[in-house]
């Protein structure tokens, strides 16, 4: 595989104080918020890597998922957002203050994978769906092609992530949320690069679903 170019530290891109401020300090009201209508779990805290550049990957069940993996995780955890979703100015300003990739309706885009890229090397945490969409009944879709291409480019950590319950709780078809429930959140063991750089995007790809799966079912 071809060598991707990553910048130097000093042009990496970082977020304002003003977006650290943001994220932290919404953290906590969304921890309760979790807990008290939905006695969320979280387990496999000892799996989480303390530092380094990580891409954390996730089965997509609802809304939910994003703020309720960034409350779980002790780092700060990187979104991306389709480029869309800057157009309701209420919502934009929440996508901004969290420092927020902006995507391409049909794909990450060069930009989009730049930044991301630039964001791993700086030793972040970047989330990613690969299923690429939310799910319509719960269950894991096949994850796409080239949803892992970043992973394999930027040679960080891949954290395996499921979760389970976020589906009956705030399905898609459903225009609010069902409160009341149980929801459960589980980080499995690091795949680190030594152990994929042989394998093809589609091994990956493979490997990590499996992963997922596994985890999934175990929480469910």
């Amino acid at each position: 595989m071809p060598q991707t170019y990553l910048p130097p530290r000093s042009q990496m891109s970082r977020p304002t104080f003003t977006q650290r401020v943001f994220y932290y300090s919404i953290r906590l009201p969304i921890n309760l918020f979790f807990m008290i209508f939905y006695a969320v779990r979280f387990y496999g805290y000892n799996n989480m890597p303390c530092r380094g550049g990580t891409v954390v990957i996730c089965n997509h069940q609802s809304h939910f998922d994003p703020p309720l993996l960034a409350a779980g995780l002790r780092r700060r955890l990187n979104f991306l957002a389709r480029k869309t979703l800057f157009r309701f100015k209420p919502f934009a300003y929440i996508i901004k203050q969290l420092d927020a990739v902006p995507l391409e309706q049909d794909g990450i885009g060069f930009e989009g994978l730049k930044e991301s890229l630039k964001r791993l090397r700086n030793g972040e945490m970047l989330l990613i769906f690969p299923e690429g969409e939310r799910s319509w009944d719960g269950s894991i879709a096949p994850f796409l092609p080239n949803s892992l291409s970043i992973a394999q480019r930027s040679k960080c950590t891949i954290l395996p992530t499921a979760l389970a319950g976020c589906y009956e709780a705030y399905p898609r078809t459903q225009k609010y949320p069902n409160l009341f429930g149980k929801i459960r959140v589980i980080y499995g063991k690091p795949i680190l690069f030594d152990e994929i750089k042989h394998l093809s995007e589609e091994e990956l790809r493979f490997l990590c679903e499996k992963r997922v799966a596994e985890l999934y079912n175990s929480i469910r």
